[in-house]
């Protein structure tokens, strides 16, 4: 009785290992098939060898599921792709009137040259409505103008994005970071010094070498660059380490940590908060300074830290680090 006890005990055993076996086999199976799916952009599905009907049936609901994502990501790459052409022709078609409206912006403007020189002189001894008149449309004129360059900006920004989500990547070369970065330094330089800023910059003797599209790195850095333009307070630190890590530091005194994070967000400007008319950025820069790093492989993050406060104001003052990161294959 035992031994019968004992025989029907190891069969009952055995046939549990071998199912247990069987489930792990079909789970090892779909694991490595849905990951072989998902890594390839076609309409694979799971193939097993297990005859189990529960292995089957999770095999064959995953299917199912697997068959409308594929829709819905071909239903989002589609209206993706229709956005960014309609937000490319839309940037593109709005350059014509605007470079019309700035002809007729130079036409008001040599109008008011003329009123100026032949009419104000005479009304200064009989009248001043007409030289009232004349400054009255200088002002609008300005206005005008500037609404019409900023707009003119928006609609760079706005192609040059569009562009950046729907141009393909380039080839990646062996790029020198130090020399990238000082061509970049270089062709803002002139700019820096009109505004007062000497950039104080550090870079290590030995070349450091990443394999990047030259024209992506290109346009991150100078967007990251001419954002410390904008912003800087009157100071700059530029700095790479033999890591690839590139370091950004100015002063910000409009900025928080909390503004921080929302810095590389679409359209979104310091200004946005601290002053709602300004007209000084469009709040692409950054956006699309992140689009292509990640695009590279890399990362941006940007942090607001807070300086001790020093004379004569002891105003404590907060300073903008962009950190710029290609680490090596």
């Amino acid at each position: 009785m035992i031994y019968l006890f004992f025989t029907l005990l190891c069969i009952i055993t055995a046939g549990l290992t071998i199912k247990l076996y069987l489930l792990q086999k079909g789970m090892k199976e779909i694991d490595s098939c849905l990951a072989d799916v998902l890594s390839k952009d076609t309409n694979g599905q799971i193939i097993l060898s297990s005859r189990s009907r529960h292995i089957c049936r999770l095999a064959s609901r995953l299917n199912s599921q697997l068959e409308q994502l594929r829709k819905k990501q071909l239903k989002y790459n589609s209206g993706d792709k229709e956005l960014k052409e309609a937000v490319t022709n839309i940037s593109h078609d709005l350059r014509t009137p605007l470079t019309a409206i700035n002809g007729y912006l130079e036409l008001l403007e040599g109008e008011i040259h003329f009123l100026k020189t032949f009419y104000a002189p005479k009304a200064e001894a009989d009248s001043s409505e007409i030289c009232i008149h004349i400054q009255e449309m200088q002002l609008c004129l300005d206005v005008l103008r500037n609404r019409t360059g900023h707009m003119r900006q928006l609609t760079d920004e706005l192609f040059r994005y569009s562009l950046a989500m729907s141009v393909p990547e380039g080839v990646p070369q062996s790029i020198s970071l130090n020399r990238a970065l000082e061509e970049c330094i270089l062709s803002l330089y002139d700019a820096l010094l009109k505004k007062g800023i000497v950039p104080v910059i550090s870079m290590p003797s030995i070349s450091v070498v990443r394999t990047l599209d030259p024209a992506a790195l290109s346009r991150i850095l100078q967007n990251i660059l001419s954002n410390a333009l904008k912003y800087s307070d009157g100071d700059l630190e530029i700095c790479l380490t033999e890591e690839g890590i590139i370091t950004c530091a100015n002063s910000a005194p409009h900025l928080n940590p909390l503004l921080t994070e929302q810095l590389f967000d679409r359209y979104y400007t310091v200004e946005t908060v601290t002053a709602p008319d300004s007209e000084h950025s469009t709040g692409l820069g950054l956006s699309i300074a992140r689009l292509l790093t990640e695009r590279l492989g890399g990362t941006i993050s940007a942090v607001c830290k807070q300086q001790n406060p020093s004379p004569p104001n002891y105003n404590t003052k907060n300073r903008l680090e962009i950190t710029l990161r290609f680490p090596a294959l």
